[in-house]
């Protein structure tokens, strides 16, 4: 059975997962430990956890549990106390505190979950994700740098403060896998986060495994205004080697119009600038969905991946191996 692996973190890695969770690979999920928004933030300040958002997903996209237990991980407290929490962050949060570790807090929800493959925390070591901007301006955590609007006019660096130790277990992952997959998500806060571990991108370099990146479908404004295919790479190669992926894939399918004016505000559609015989085009768009009227769901969520397309993608790489 062909192992692959799968770095990133939110709903990039949700997709990937829930797609591939369905064919015959043994996966692992590797996930970013600098999520410092919403429940995750409050959790991680007043209780000292680790964040558990990113893993929550990653645990509820490789489930074969119910489907009433899969929408109770995933369900949001809308008032209380507890007003803005998800269940699922809840429960990592308490197995962390009763078991006295978070990695045994994710192999017990794992459990309760009967999953399929291994979700691993990039690091079990509290840190948080920081960048100095061109105009000497930090931002000061995930979130502050999910909302900024600045990034794209340029920063002089993007670190982790305090530098944390790599999870052992992710370096066995990645040198004993035959397949990663990189992408898509943030490209600062989802991605690169993983990358600034210390290890990781040395093992990206020395792996055998070949390496899979796939391409954001739309750019976030103020932040990757413009970008096209190379940009995304260039970005990725200063944080571990340029043309570190074996395979790029990039999206054919242009979404509806009037979808793509509804997220102008928040972004555009990245366009491919490459002749290179590594990318792999593919229609790996999803439906589009009506968004409910009044919800508040930002609109990057109407213009998606499938996940049963990118799948097909990503095994058809497996199976040439």
């Amino acid at each position: 059975m062909k192992k692959v692996v799968v770095i990133g973190g939110g709903t990039g890695n949700f997709v990937v997962l829930r797609g591939l969770k369905k064919y015959e690979v043994d996966l692992t999920a590797i996930v970013s430990m600098a999520d410092d928004g919403g429940s995750t933030g409050i959790l991680r300040d007043d209780l000292g956890v680790l964040p558990p958002g990113d893993v929550r997903q990653c645990l509820v996209a490789l489930s074969d549990s119910s489907r009433l237990m899969r929408s109770l991980m995933n369900y949001r407290f809308k008032n209380g106390n507890l007003g803005g929490h998800s269940f699922g962050n809840l429960l990592l949060s308490a197995l962390e505190k009763v078991t006295g570790s978070f990695e045994k807090a994710v192999e017990e929800a794992a459990r309760i979950l009967y999953i399929k493959g291994k979700v691993i925390p990039v690091t079990v070591h509290q840190t948080r994700l920081k960048m100095i901007l061109n105009n000497r301006k930090i931002l000061e955590g995930e979130r502050e740098i999910y909302l900024s609007q600045e990034i794209d006019r340029g920063y002089k660096s993007i670190y982790l403060e305090p530098y944390p130790k790599v999870n052992p277990r992710v370096i066995t992952e990645i040198k004993n896998s035959d397949v990663i997959v990189i992408g898509p998500g943030g490209l600062h806060t989802s991605l690169i986060p993983n990358l600034l571990v210390q290890g990781v991108s040395k093992a990206l370099q020395e792996t055998q495994a070949k390496k899979v990146f796939i391409v954001n479908l739309m750019n976030r404004k103020g932040q990757t205004t413009g970008y096209k295919v190379s940009d995304y790479l260039k970005e990725i190669a200063q944080f571990s080697h340029p043309n570190i992926f074996d395979y790029i894939i990039v999206n054919t399918k242009k979404p509806p119009d009037d979808l793509i004016k509804a997220y102008s505000d928040e972004g555009d559609l990245v366009e491919n600038d490459l002749e290179d015989p590594r990318i792999i085009f593919a229609d790996v768009i999803g439906d589009a969905v009506e968004q409910p009227k009044g919800d508040f769901l930002i609109k990057r969520n109407l213009i998606r991946h499938d996940s049963k397309k990118l799948a097909n993608e990503i095994m058809k790489i497996v199976n040439y191996l």
